[in-house]
């Protein structure tokens, strides 16, 4: 469908017109004709093409009827080698076919296109048909950009996105290429502008840099942006390409849903005094990339954890996993961490991605422990993005740390597919009134994502509140490629009476703990502990069940590890012994915490029963000793580590949305 432009003739004079080439100019015969005109005469160079609506029949002299009604479209083929080298004139004739007039139309075509790589393939191609909309799915369109949220400048301070300025070349690959493609004589007309321009609402979201060339060098000055909605581009003339590299500076969230367009416009001068009119307006669209997150069954890439003065055979442990592993460790000492250990609750890794780039974006959360200063200062630089969400009129609580945000593996629900998983995030249960939520300026962001539908599940019923204190996923070699494992008080007793019923009733927990230590027996006679733990247990059956319906789970998809809490002074909980559901995944290397469990014949009958009930997984277990350190601060090996891992092969834009 051609662009359609009015021009208005006028016999006896010749107008002048730039046209561009794909558009339609429309004129209104009967308008321009002399008092008196019967009939009329069309003629026209060779590079123009016109057609008269509605059709009539020419007379035996090749005289058309004149109507009211009648429009002439013109079209050219070609761009114009030379101002005004094509025309066309109408001749207007009365009853005896007498000339009455003739309006002629000198015309210079230019050819105008705005390109992008619509079709993802990581070209930008000649005036894609689909540029100025964006589809998802397999077969859909539309150009990405990504937010230009890492620091190439190793002396800077701010993000690529904050910085008006290109700091370095390096940062224009995590920029998305536009073309603007001309074709015509060697200069527009007197007046004519051609003006790249983005509107309010979009101008804290993007930035345009052109590339500028002089005889030594190239620079890449910001043309469009926060201060500026509009350019007037230079037509360079004959066939030529302008470049420009388009940033993205905001995230999608609650009211931005990630489409950002940008237009070039051909203006028209007007009488003196008066402002240009735009006769032609090209646009594309881009869709800002979303952050994602990546779940337990993508491969590790670096593991982070924190020094403290206390926590050196956590360390020794966890330095002999990664190792195994084949993934580096990171260590975030304590002239940086200031004592706070709790790596997982202070980040999110995640990750950005277009088809021309791809790189890790920590999302800092919004708890500001002493680890607040690491995301920005350590992690942050050459493709490397940070992104944060502060909570300015809402009380941040334990629910707004990290342990309490998790991803599924790849799942299909009801025919649905979520090929990148699903977010889970923990909240208050929905009828309580004064319950703890993550805050909401995190969870909009969250949702605004679209990619990883979030589900809520209920935490507040924990001390802490973190989801990762009674789930996590692991890998496996069927079904689904993971299981859902669950903290399960239930469980927890089963193996306890196991225990009783072999005659292992004075076997002691946390055996060689000062003042820990608890027998079998004891722990089931304890009448108020297994009230407490049947509480629990009901608040984990009614996460299991909204898991099992928003990821399509069986129960053969999920896996009971025995794991018993008790109820603070406000009617939390926390875990009794060390969280075993609160693992690192590495690959096929679990990193468990220990569980401090009875021996039997010199093993810890927990480690023995977790190392069977994940057996037929092809897993390797690593018990880390966090009970000093971390157990008794209530957190465990999850909670004070964090993984780096690799992004999806699947293409986020492929999603059917």
């Amino acid at each position: 469908m051609f662009q359609q432009r009015t021009v208005r003739l006028e016999c006896g004079k010749a107008t002048h017109v730039l046209h561009v080439l794909g558009t339609q100019l429309n004129v209104k015969l009967y308008r321009c004709a002399p008092p008196g005109s019967q009939f009329f005469q069309v003629k026209c160079t060779n590079a123009v093409q016109y057609q008269i609506s509605p059709k009539v029949s020419s007379t035996s002299n090749n005289m058309l009827p004149l109507e009211k009604s009648l429009s002439l479209s013109i079209t050219m083929i070609a761009p114009s080698k030379h101002a005004s080298d094509n025309k066309v004139s109408v001749s207007y004739f009365g009853d005896n076919l007498e000339e009455l007039g003739k309006a002629i139309l000198h015309l210079t075509s230019v050819e105008l296109s705005l390109d992008v790589d619509a079709d993802r393939d990581g070209v930008v191609e000649k005036n894609n048909p689909h540029k100025g909309s964006w589809k998802w799915g397999p077969n859909g369109h539309g150009a990405i950009v990504l937010v230009n949220c890492d620091m190439e400048s190793l002396v800077g301070t701010k993000r690529d996105c904050d910085d008006d300025s290109l700091s370095r070349l390096s940062d224009l690959k995590d920029m998305s290429r536009m073309v603007l493609r001309t074709n015509g004589p060697g200069q527009l007309p007197p007046g004519y502008k051609l003006v790249l321009h983005i509107s309010l609402s979009d101008a804290d979201k993007i930035g345009v840099f052109q590339t500028v060339k002089s005889v030594l060098n190239k620079s890449y000055p910001m043309v469009l942006g926060r201060k500026t909605l509009s350019y007037v581009v230079k037509y360079e003339g004959g066939t030529a390409e302008t470049e420009f590299f388009v940033e993205g500076r905001k995230f999608l969230d609650e009211n931005f849903e990630g489409l950002v367009t940008i237009y070039l416009s051909l203006l028209e001068p007007s009488t003196k005094g008066f402002p240009e009119t735009p006769i032609f307006t090209d646009k594309v669209v881009f869709h800002m990339a979303p952050w994602i997150m990546t779940p337990n069954t993508l491969r590790p890439l670096q593991v982070f954890v924190c020094s403290t003065t206390d926590n050196y055979s956590f360390l020794k442990d966890m330095k002999e996993l990664v190792k195994q592993s084949g993934c580096k460790l990171k260590v975030c000492h304590e002239y940086m961490n200031r004592g706070d250990r709790w790596m997982q609750d202070e980040l999110e890794f995640g990750y950005v991605e277009a088809p021309h780039q791809c790189f890790p974006v920590v999302l800092d959360s919004p708890r500001d422990g002493d680890l607040k200063d690491f995301p920005y200062n350590e992690l942050l630089g050459p493709d490397f993005g940070y992104v944060t969400r502060v909570a300015l009129n809402e009380k941040v609580t334990s629910l707004d740390s990290f342990g309490n945000l998790e991803v599924s593996p790849p799942v299909t629900v009801n025919g649905k597919e979520y090929p990148l998983g699903r977010i889970i995030i923990g909240c208050a249960f929905p009828t309580t009134v004064k319950g703890r939520n993550m805050t909401k300026v995190v969870q909009d962001f969250l949702w605004a994502q679209k990619v990883q539908a979030p589900i809520a599940v209920f935490s507040d019923w924990l001390s802490v509140g973190h989801v990762d204190e009674f789930m996590t996923f692991v890998p496996a070699p069927n079904r689904k490629g993971f299981r859902l494992l669950l903290a399960s008080p239930d469980a927890g007793y089963e193996f306890f009476r196991g225990l009783q019923k072999k005659g292992h009733g004075k076997a002691k927990m946390f055996e060689g703990l000062k003042d820990e230590e608890v027998t079998v027996d004891q722990i089931l006679s304890n009448k108020q502990f297994q009230q407490e733990n049947a509480f629990v247990q009901s608040c984990i059956d009614w996460n299991r069940d909204v898991l099992k319906k928003e990821l399509g789970l069986e129960e053969e998809d999920i896996i009971d590890l025995p794991i018993l809490f008790s109820l603070r002074p406000d009617k939390r909980a926390v875990a009794y012994y060390p969280d075993m559901v609160n693992m690192i995944v590495l690959g096929k290397n679990l990193g468990i915490p220990k569980p401090y469990g009875p021996k039997i014949d010199g093993v810890c009958a927990l480690e023995k029963e977790v190392c069977s009930l994940l057996g037929g997984l092809g897993l390797n277990f690593f018990f880390i000793d966090d009970f000093a350190s971390y157990h008794k601060l209530l957190g465990e090996v999850h909670c004070g580590s964090n993984v780096q891992r690799d992004p999806f092969s699947y293409k986020w834009w492929n999603m059917a949305l």
